[in-house]
């Protein structure tokens, strides 16, 4: 083992997080696009059929991509052969997805007449036909993840955020409607699946020596694991709502929340990255190097806290930006969630290295008590401080998840963020909340202070002495390989 491999591995895995990060991040420019054209096109009951459809069919979709992903990713990671077992995997998924069609067909006429909505039924029957095509493009982006092709991945789910505007937009302005807007997210996951297998064509078909027993040890309790968060990131909205809160009180919150989902956006471009890094580590024998990069990923979420001061800081100028000065109300409960969302990410984080050091139960032991917690805490707390209370009783419950957690990866590993990274990034978060709100700005003008904070927050980070010699150079080079070279005298 070189010395470069680890450093290589570090690098590899920094600018495949920049790109599927800037790949995921599409979701939001294109979902606000998406959402205020399709809110003015379908009106307030085709919108109301559409949503009713996509959410109750991309929760089947996200569930079947949590049972198998991480362990996908984990055995492709380890293996010296990963064709085999990518193609177990994409049976798998298509398996368990075309059950999935099936039920949802079945179920479709019952849940329309439960929700007295008739017309619901062929929409679902519609956008079921997604449900294989999304299973069989995600089991392609995880074994991307796997073999550590991360550029690929990005590319790939860049292609499906912006076809999937102009799909919808495209059919939806051809008359179609609701069915439009259901086949473009249809041809949205064909066009994500053919871009991944332009890199990677593992078939369903053919024989694995993969275990079912070591299989099933891994994805039973992370799919609890992923159920146990996804309950723990909606329940302060739904105990919010069922504790007295009106539903503009549900409106501010929920404005709130996706204020706040940056930081998620990039756990969930980074962790699967993470955990292929570490796999792959873990299966050439590089224990040591595997364990440096672990401490190293926790150390970048500590880095994190300075951008959350500065959100916090700027909290009511950034909600009045996106939402108007009607949801100024949010801004409280943005300044306390945002720091919630610094520390699910260092949960995913270390849940990531806890998978790669082969202990899937301690994610599980991790974050199931987190949504009992939170439903206790917002009991307490939400009927004395309404929204605001919702919001701190996330955080608390999330701080003490990523307690337990960092626990956790210590005992296993003996690793855990520097202190001394903790106490610079304390202080420059102290620094970036008192600049961030001090300056005011208004309208676009944020748009220029907020990078200036950033650059500063960076500039305190090399000042203080952060990041040493071979982490600069590291930067600089990576910089010099994404800048356009000069073209030489003479060249075409």
């Amino acid at each position: 083992m070189t010395h470069s491999q680890p450093t290589h591995r570090a690098g590899q895995l920094f600018e495949g997080t920049i790109g599927v990060f800037l790949a995921e991040a599409l979701l939001l420019p294109t979902g606000l696009l998406l959402a205020a054209f399709l809110t003015r096109r379908l009106g307030p009951e085709g919108y109301g059929l559409y949503v009713l459809s996509i959410t109750l069919v991309l929760w089947i979709e996200l569930t079947i991509a949590s049972i198998f992903s991480k362990p996908t990713i984990k055995f492709l990671g380890e293996a010296e052969d990963w064709q085999p077992i990518a193609t177990t995997m994409v049976r798998l998924y298509l398996l368990a997805s075309c059950v999935a069609l099936l039920l949802v067909w079945l179920a479709a006429a019952p849940i329309a007449r439960l929700l007295d909505e008739p017309r619901l039924a062929s929409h679902l029957r519609l956008l079921a036909l997604d449900i294989p095509l999304y299973g069989l493009a995600r089991a392609h982006l995880a074994v991307l993840v796997g073999i550590g092709s991360f550029n690929q991945r990005a590319l790939a789910s860049a292609g499906r955020w912006i076809s999937r505007l102009f799909l919808v937009v495209l059919l939806v302005q051809l008359g179609l409607s609701v069915s439009g807007a259901l086949l473009g997210t249809i041809g949205a996951s064909v066009v994500e699946l053919v871009i991944a297998r332009a890199y990677v064509r593992p078939s369903p078909f053919g024989g694995s020596s993969l275990a079912a027993r070591r299989l099933w040890d891994y994805a039973a309790p992370l799919f609890l694991s992923a159920l146990a968060m996804q309950l723990f990131s909606k329940i302060d909205l739904w105990a919010l709502k069922a504790l007295g809160g009106t539903a503009s009180d549900a409106g501010t919150y929920g404005a709130a929340q996706n204020l706040s989902l940056v930081p998620y956006i990039f756990a969930f471009s980074f962790t699967p990255l993470l955990l292929s890094a570490l796999s792959r580590a873990i299966g050439s024998g590089d224990i040591d190097g595997a364990r440096k990069l672990a401490r190293n990923a926790m150390r970048l979420v500590i880095l994190l806290l300075p951008l959350a001061g500065m959100t916090a800081g700027a909290a009511p100028e950034i909600v009045a930006l996106i939402f108007g000065r009607a949801f100024l109300p949010a801004a409280p409960a943005l300044i306390v969630l945002i720091f919630g969302a610094v520390a699910a990410v260092m949960i995913y984080v270390s849940a990531a290295i806890l998978i790669a050091a082969g202990k899937p139960g301690w994610v599980l032991a991790v974050t199931w008590p987190l949504p009992l917690l939170a439903i206790g805490g917002h009991l307490f707390v939400i009927p004395r401080l309404g929204l605001v209370g919702a919001s701190v009783v996330t955080t608390v419950v999330a701080a003490l998840g990523a307690l337990g957690a960092v626990v956790a990866v210590y005992r296993i590993w003996r690793v855990a963020p520097p202190m001394s990274t903790v106490a610079r990034s304390t202080s420059i978060c102290v620094l970036a909340y008192g600049l961030a709100a001090c300056w005011t700005t208004s309208g676009l003008l944020l748009l220029v202070k907020l990078p200036v904070v950033v650059a500063l927050i960076g500039a305190a980070f090399v000042l203080l002495g952060e990041f040493d010699s071979t982490e600069m150079a590291a930067v600089r080079s990576m910089l010099r390989r994404q800048t356009p070279r000069e073209e030489e005298p003479g060249g075409v």
